[in-house]
């Protein structure tokens, strides 16, 4: 270690991310690094575009210092892949679609590429003409642009991101695309596109024609004509009602965002990237990183100029970023490389409001995030103009074209997530407020080990209002609001993701979007359970009045609910059964299922078999024995058998999870046992949730929680969409 280096003491959270995910193995999956051996490899390969340079030393150790010390931290495949032989640091692409086979499959081939690298893709389907359209070259008609979706799903199921990053996609289809209803209903059955992500590209037009109550027109994308007609706010009331349901199809608003294109010349946006935060030109890239808002607060206010010398490292870094990169086909390569886009995002704005005392939801709140914005922009853009003198502008600038100076990346800012990076760091995600202040994890021991925000654990015990009491009971109700013993200002100042109502979430898009960020911004509108259509509704209205370039509104909730409330009144009818007025759900033919390995009491291994729904919930469990048909282990295993019985009926007759916890818990005599098995693993499904089974980590149980567009576990980082 450098002598005078001040040792960055992580988290227990950080290094366990780090070690599951970022850090170098060998073969046998001993990790090989430390987060300083890993800063210094990311630095050395970003550097190393400078090698010639006089300043070659002095940059690599910026570089080094700004990671090491949480400043800034680039995206995840830049963690990941920097200095090793994949070495492919973008995260996400958008490729182009053409009305051809040959165009088609071509996309599914360089997207399945992007995938193997680590990379997530987004896709417009708005170029392919429309279901039973007409193919000359055939004398037949078209399968419209979702049958060829589920080609690409199925692509990217088989590929899986190289392992290490699952695949993701963003779909996107035009508002005018005369298969534009089937788009939208697409995902009513959760069980179709697990792989993408669905917005609409809604226009200004269609916008209009939904206020005035008019029909708006379909265009046929192949011969560019209009063929029909529809109401406008029933295609509206169909995006809200799903929206409603399970939060897709997101939104995008198409003109906004073409409208802040830099390089027009080149083309129009039809797409962004899976969770939505940049909008790009076919075969641009996604080259992210994030300022840590949280580490630049000092005596009271913002420490603006300690910021501005980490904004100008981290914009040189993106920058070096573009140039080292193993991009994974040419096409890509060619156009990042004319363009030179960097996406200069934030996390820990929260964290930064609280030290300031500034409620997330409040006007104060709201002025300071622009502000702080609008500086890191500044910035960049003065960075980026200098780096133009020394090393040239972006090859597709055209000062007859771009009304802006010189510079070396044709876009600077946007607002991505940051849910593992974040976890690194120690901080909010993103432009996010916390998603809880006080958490309670289930140990496999069966206790509760209660987690408190660093923040709020420091200011409850300088205010003299800390205990183990109160910190139990914020836990269990999910909000410091409506607690006594906690001061109003600081009831304001910890509201979560669920306690700011959703038009502040809002406004602090539309602020952020409308005072330095040049693409656009990653963010989740959160809604109680109880919200209306109505509510859905009045947040698309305000986010395309404010300027927002996409929104992504989710119900609390509302994803586990989804199977039931989306069936019809028919299918509704065969998925349960009414026995004296009480409604057993039934099975359906093919359940998935996850295996587990216990121990019994007399240290003998019995196998928990857990069957899952759709939605992830438990619905049925068996135990089984190894060699069940021994005589000494009839007993045991007749016993275990009635037992699983009983807890899938109770299961299937959506008896509380709290419930057969505890019932379990009064039935243990022995922490090896059967009923003290089941409610360890049901404690790990219920994942200090306060309703029943939420969605769970695939990877370690923990609770997936909607924000940033997209599902994500706290608690090992993983993310449904990268």
């Amino acid at each position: 270690m450098t002598p005078d280096l001040t040792k960055q003491v992580l988290t227990e959270t950080a290094e366990t991310v780090l070690a599951r995910r970022y850090y170098l193995k060998d073969e046998s999956g001993e990790v090989l690094e430390t987060w300083e051996k890993l800063c210094r490899r990311v630095s050395t390969a970003v550097a190393r575009v400078d090698k010639d340079s006089d300043q070659y030393e002095a940059l690599r150790e910026s570089f080094f210092r700004m990671m090491y010390h949480l400043d800034f931290l680039p995206n995840s495949p830049c963690l990941m892949n920097a200095g090793t032989d994949l070495g492919q640091l973008s995260a996400c692409f958008v490729l182009p679609i053409e009305d051809s086979m040959d165009g088609i499959f071509t996309a599914i081939r360089n997207g399945a590429l992007v995938h193997k690298t680590g990379g997530g893709t987004g896709y417009s389907f708005s170029r392919l003409r429309s279901k039973n359209a007409s193919v000359r070259s055939t004398q037949g008609v078209a399968s419209g642009p979702l049958s060829f979706a589920a080609v690409f799903d199925a692509a990217t199921e088989t590929i899986k991101q190289g392992g290490k990053r699952r695949g993701a996609n963003m779909g996107v289809l035009r508002i005018d695309h005369p298969d534009i209803m089937d788009f939208i209903s697409a995902k009513e059955d959760q069980d179709k596109f697990n792989n993408f992500n669905f917005s609409v590209a809604i226009t200004d037009a269609f916008m209009q024609a939904v206020e005035e109550g008019t029909d708006y027109s379909l265009i046929e994308p192949s011969t560019g004509e209009k063929c029909g007609t529809l109401e406008a706010r029933n295609v509206f009331a169909k995006i809200i009602d799903l929206a409603w349901h399970n939060g897709e199809p997101g939104v995008l608003f198409i003109d906004a965002a073409n409208r802040a294109n830099m390089t027009p010349q080149l083309g129009d946006f039809e797409a962004t990237n899976p969770c939505g935060e940049q909008w790009l030109l076919p075969y641009e890239s996604c080259n992210l990183g994030s300022l840590n808002l949280a580490n630049y607060v000092k005596d009271g206010d913002v420490d603006y100029k300690r910021m501005e010398n980490t904004v100008r490292v981290a914009t040189a870094f993106l920058d070096n970023v573009i140039d080292c990169n193993r991009f994974p086909i040419p096409e890509i390569e060619e156009m990042t490389l004319k363009t030179r886009k960097i996406g200069m995002g934030i996390m820990g704005l929260h964290d930064m409001l609280i030290q300031l005392g500034l409620p997330y939801g409040s006007k104060a709140g709201r002025e300071k995030a622009a502000e702080v914005m609008r500086f890191v922009r500044e910035k960049a853009e003065e960075q980026s103009v200098e780096l133009a003198s020394a090393k040239g502008a972006f090859p597709a600038y055209d000062e007859d074209v771009n009304e802006y100076p010189a510079r070396r990346n044709a876009a600077l800012t946007s607002i991505q997530p940051t849910g593992t990076v974040s976890m690194i760091a120690d901080c909010a995600s993103g432009c996010e407020p916390y998603f809880s202040i006080v958490m309670i994890k289930n140990v496999m021991d069966g206790d509760r080990l209660i987690l408190v925000n660093k923040h709020f654990e420091q200011i409850a015990r300088a205010e003299g209002f800390y205990s183990e009491e109160l910190m139990a009971k914020v836990a269990d109700s999910g909000t410091v609001i409506g607690h006594d013993e906690i001061p109003e200002e600081w009831q304001e100042v910890f509201r979560t993701a669920q306690d700011v109502t959703a038009e502040d979430h809002i406004q602090m898009q539309g602020i952020l979007q409308e005072n330095g960020v040049d693409s656009s911004i990653s963010k989740t509108i959160n809604l109680p359970n109880s919200a209306s259509r109505e509510e859905v509704e009045l947040s698309y209205i305000m986010g395309h009045r404010l300027g927002c370039k996409g929104l992504t509104v989710y119900r609390d909730g509302s994803r586990d609910s989804q199977v039931l409330n989306t069936k019809d009144s028919e299918e509704q009818q065969t998925a349960t059964v009414s026995t004296g007025g009480v409604l057993k759900q039934k099975l359906p033919d093919t359940l998935s299922a996850k295996r587990y390995r216990v121990k019994d009491q007399d240290q003998k291994s019995v196998y928990i078999i857990v069957c899952f729904d759709e939605n992830e919930k438990p619905m049925e469990v068996f135990a089984k024995f190894p060699f069940d048909n021994r005589v000494d282990l009839k007993d045991k295993s007749t016993m275990w058998t009635t037992t699983c019985r009983l807890v899938s009926l109770a299961l299937r007759f959506n008896i509380p999870a709290s419930e057969i916890i505890k019932q379990l818990d009064r039935s243990s005599g022995h922490m090896l046992d059967l009923p003290a098995q089941l409610s360890k693993l049901f404690k790990s499904f219920m994942a200090g949730t306060q309703h029943g089974f939420a969605s769970s980590c695939p990877e370690c149980s923990g609770q997936l929680v909607f924000e940033e567009g997209c599902e994500t576990c706290h608690s090992c980082g993983y993310s449904k969409c990268s």
